[in-house]
């Protein structure tokens, strides 16, 4: 029996260290009976929108590189959206929260737009110095510093965003950024804005639209006229799992959680894929999508 015991806890150390030189996450194994309910979730972060954190196995991994994909220029403003979203939530949960870095090159914030600091408070309670953004000339400048940066226990999270395919985003690259992800315990958010999927070492990989806002919800029912929480379609393109899904997620900035809108449960107006707010340093009308937003603006 003792020998049956010892080569079971070799063969899942032997699976985990496989998974960990490969870039990738292992599958959940059946756990001998005195490690279950050790806390293993604690290397998954969860959505708390039930289904989608089923499908992942249990909720995005908390240090690894995921990749958040908009197949659209349109789409832009619901991928910074979602993922800075996700980067909130993982500084929220941390044992002690540290700035995000926000890393993207010129092109993207050229034709997407700059973080606008009002409009990160009112949906993500987020406040200016909760945020480091840096820019980069090309996608080789931005690789660097995110290298560099993923290496480095000061921070909750960090994004790059680029636009479009390069021949320098390759698997190598990526499994680099995986490791030192891995390394250092927390989140790597590879934004691909305008791009379609690739070979890479991330394990989860999601695709983001935005969704029709819906309307606010009070005690006494739906606001009529009014404009909800930010809303995005997810589709879970790879995951431990394998299990194919699209969602409508909501955001709820004061719980720092998503949930999923019920079927049937339509918007009052689509939004034009402002969910975060961007700004190209215009002066913005009262007309944007609420209070501290600002439409991503094409410079």
């Amino acid at each position: 029996m003792a020998k049956a015991a010892m080569a079971r806890e070799t063969f899942f150390a032997l699976r985990q260290e496989i998974a960990r030189i490969e870039g990738t996450l292992p599958e959940r194994l059946e756990l001998p009976a005195d490690k279950v309910g050790d806390g293993s979730d604690r290397h998954f972060l969860p959505t708390r929108a039930v289904r989608l954190d089923a499908v992942l196995g249990g909720g995005l991994p908390r240090a690894a590189l995921t990749e958040i994909h908009g197949r659209q220029s349109r789409d832009a403003g619901s991928v910074a959206g979602f993922a800075l979203a996700l980067a909130a939530l993982a500084r929220k949960q941390a044992a002690a929260p540290s700035p995000i870095l926000w890393i993207s090159t010129g092109e993207v914030l050229h034709e997407g737009g700059q973080p606008y600091a009002p409009g990160l408070l009112h949906r993500f309670a987020l406040q200016p110095s909760d945020l480091l953004l840096a820019s980069a000339r090309k996608t080789e400048d931005a690789l660097w510093i995110a290298e560099e940066a993923a290496g480095l226990s000061a921070l909750s999270a960090v994004l790059l965003e680029v636009r479009g395919t390069s021949a320098r985003l390759d698997l190598t690259a990526t499994r680099r950024l995986h490791h030192r992800t891995r390394a250092t315990g927390r989140p790597l958010y590879l934004l691909r804005q305008s791009a379609a999927p690739e070979p890479t070492a991330a394990p989860v990989r999601l695709i983001v639209s935005p969704a029709p806002a819906g309307e606010r919800h009070t005690l006494f029912g739906p606001l009529a006229g009014s404009l909800g929480p930010p809303a995005f379609t997810v589709t879970v393109s790879r995951s431990r799992t394998s299990i194919p899904a699209t969602l409508t997620l909501e955001w709820n900035r004061d719980e720092h959680s998503f949930r999923e809108r019920q079927a049937g449960s339509t918007g009052r107006a689509q939004d034009s894929g402002a969910v975060v707010s961007l700004s190209s340093g215009r002066t913005h009308s009262a007309g944007s999508s609420g209070p501290g937003m600002a439409q991503r603006k094409r410079a």
